[in-house]
């Protein structure tokens, strides 16, 4: 039988993923370190990866085929340079050679965008081994670093392994401080949403879709990078203008209230032909109906 091991399963990647793996009838062991929920279908287990020992007894009692490895500092505005990146970077080693020694077949990380030459981007288009790689903080680096080292220790080891790298992100769970949440609550409030110029482009995707993306590509044999994203290129004034009309109050959406970061690219969108091709997912949620939904749950909140 399949069993999958998944970190971080109560994230916002985590939740839909485990869900989606649940629904193709897999033996799902998800892990976090406080479970607060409990999806029917799912083997539980509370556990701080970063405590010593704690990986490899995990994978010992589990057992298990697949690992599907989403689990690291996430905290919002401080995981770009938190020194836990270099924490996780030992865990997340610890944790797929215990897995490998304990009979594990193959495992998918989560890694990033941020792991590309930002300033380096040409038609602003990230492509799988054709874009350069030259991280600019310590959570890029960190994850690159994590990709070279597995890519080697797979090839050791015939691991079969993927490395999905996440764009922008947003959905249910969500740190309120990130962009769409803070606007959508700001827009339920009757607050003015103060934001940047809005004149960069980025590619946004529904966390859920992300999530089913993972469980496809945990459960194909595409090996290698794999951008995880929609492929879409949107303003981020499209889509905070977007929230705006959805609350029926446009005129709070305050941009260029804001001043835009100097290190900012113009244009960050992914090639996703991998994902669509190879690992043939497409995204099932609607940009706008998605936002809809953010914006109701802050509504309904305020009500």
């Amino acid at each position: 039988m399949t069993r999958v091991l998944v970190t971080g399963a109560s994230g916002l990647i985590g939740k839909p993923a485990v869900r989606a793996l649940v629904d193709q009838g897999l033996d799902v062991h998800a892990v976090a370190r406080t479970v607060a929920e409990r999806p029917i279908g799912v083997t539980w287990h509370a556990c701080d990866l970063l405590v010593p020992g704690a990986a490899e007894a995990l994978a010992h009692d589990v057992q298990a085929t697949h690992l599907l490895h989403l689990a690291w500092v996430t905290e919002h505005g401080q995981f770009w340079n938190a020194p836990q990146n270099a924490n996780w970077q030992g865990a997340s080693k610890r944790l797929i050679e215990a897995f490998q020694a304990n009979g594990g077949k193959r495992v998918l990380m989560a890694g990033s965008c941020a792991e590309y030459d930002w300033t380096d981007l040409a038609d602003g288009v990230c492509r799988e081994g054709i874009t350069p790689m030259k991280p600019h903080t310590l959570y890029g680096q960190s994850k690159l670093e994590t990709l070279e080292w597995l890519a080697d220790f797979a090839a050791k080891s015939a691991l079969s392994y993927a490395w999905g790298r996440v764009f922008l992100l947003f959905g249910e769970g969500e740190n309120d401080k990130r962009l769409v949440p803070s606007v959508a609550s700001a827009l339920a409030q009757r607050r003015v949403a103060k934001c940047s110029s809005g004149t960069q482009i980025r590619d946004f995707m529904d966390a859920r879709d992300i999530g089913s993306a993972f469980a496809a590509l945990l459960m194909s044999d595409v090996q290698g990078a794999v951008n995880v994203a929609s492929g879409e290129d949107r303003t981020i004034g499209e889509v905070v203008s977007l929230l705006g009309e959805i609350s029926g109050h446009p005129e709070l959406v305050h941009l260029g209230a804001l001043p835009d970061r100097a290190d900012d690219p113009r244009k960050l969108v992914a090639s996703v032909e991998r994902l669509r091709l190879e690992v043939g997912f497409k995204p099932k949620h609607d940009l706008r109906e998605s936002l809809i939904e953010v914006y109701q749950k802050f509504k309904n909140e305020n009500e």
